[in-house]
């Protein structure tokens, strides 16, 4: 009966060493049990509909049929939370961003490399345990053509405003869905999205494919201006400042905080002491408490701050911690977003979101 209550995982890699060394990485977790591996997507597809797994972990390369035919496959006949396991080649990251478009819910470097065996047992846990708490959704274009931007009926917001963005788990694809909703001239934009190495720097050039404003990973140093949204690289903190009345970001290292570099609540607590009242800040879906605090703060400073309702999120954790916290000033479906950080400093929103 105990091990009934474990999420059940099931591997899925053409590498031998690499499946041994997610399941051996997995071993000593308590709530979590591999009830198997496959080599491909077919063995993967029987096991699967035998095993019954909660949580799938999933290679992009792999032959007879590579990962993204069979996430597809997968999310239309048999949805399952979906973390991949991809290498840090270009094609690769790409590769791995389009997976989170199709459905997956996480990604992960694969071991070795750069990437540590060590730092593998430290993050692939939390993964999969995010990944087991996700609520799934079919995948949809990121901005309905009903409303790709809604300027007409939205006056916009200053032009020195800043806008902070912080997601988690499904966050990829959450963000991609307010961006694609903003004008060109929507004032400058920094996110903090827990996500990789080099799988940022994808992430940053599919959205400037999809989007009306300039989107890339930040630079220590970048300069924030309307029209030009900044992604936290993997792996690196990102602070706003201010000198001499311009807005610039400062990418470093650090501590993890909350288990996370980047942390949502080191860019938003830079946002609450650089710009204030001059902000908008948004949390959306994500796991854990990252960015609740730092949401808090923006919020004291006179911010205008938002979070993504537990409807619309693959995990509420984020957003629920920030609204116990009293944090945000308005909870919104993601359709919503866009249109609220565009009519934010309009005090009318403020007095009806505060009741």
């Amino acid at each position: 009966m105990v091990n009934s209550r474990k999420i059940r995982v099931l591997i899925v890699d053409d590498s031998a060493i690499v499946r041994k060394i997610l399941s051996d990485a997995l071993s000593g977790e308590p709530d979590l049990e591999v009830v198997g591996t496959a080599p491909d997507p077919y063995v993967a597809r029987d096991k699967i509909l035998s095993l019954r797994p909660d949580v799938l972990t999933l290679d992009i390369e792999m032959p007879r049929m590579d990962g993204l035919t069979f996430l597809k496959k997968l999310m239309l006949f048999h949805p399952l939370p979906t973390v991949v396991i991809s290498s840090l080649a270009q094609t690769s990251c790409r590769a791995a961003v389009q997976a989170m478009e199709l459905g997956a819910v996480e990604v992960l470097p694969k071991p070795g490399g750069p990437y540590s065996v060590g730092e593998l047992r430290n993050t692939l846990a939390l993964k999969i345990r995010a990944a087991a708490q996700s609520h799934l959704r079919r995948p949809q274009p990121a901005a309905p053509s009903a409303e790709p931007h809604p300027t007409a009926n939205h006056p916009g917001l200053p032009a020195g405003t800043v806008i902070a963005i912080g997601a988690s788990t499904g966050g990829t694809e959450a963000i991609a869905n307010v961006l694609t909703r903003l004008p060109a001239s929507t004032p400058g934009i920094v996110i903090a999205q827990h996500i990789p190495p080099e799988f940022s720097r994808a992430f940053a050039n599919r959205l400037n494919e999809i989007c009306a404003i300039e989107v890339k990973e930040a630079q220590d140093g970048d300069a924030l201006r309307p029209g030009l949204a900044l992604v936290a690289p993997g792996d690196f903190h990102m602070l706003l400042r201010k000198a001499e009345g311009r807005f610039f970001v400062k990418v470093k290292t650090g501590p993890r905080v909350c288990y996370q570099r980047p942390s949502v609540d080191v860019l938003f607590l830079s946002v609450a002491e650089a710009a204030g009242r001059e902000a908008v800040g948004v949390l959306l879906t994500g796991m854990g408490a990252d960015g609740s605090q730092g949401l808090l703060a923006m919020c004291r400073a006179g911010a205008r701050t938002i979070a993504q309702d537990e409807a619309t999120c693959v995990v509420f954790g984020m957003p629920r911690e920030a609204i116990a916290l009293g944090a945000a000033e308005q909870v919104l479906p993601l359709a919503m977003i866009s249109a609220a950080i565009l009519r934010a400093r309009d005090p009318r929103v403020r007095h009806a979101a505060l009741g």
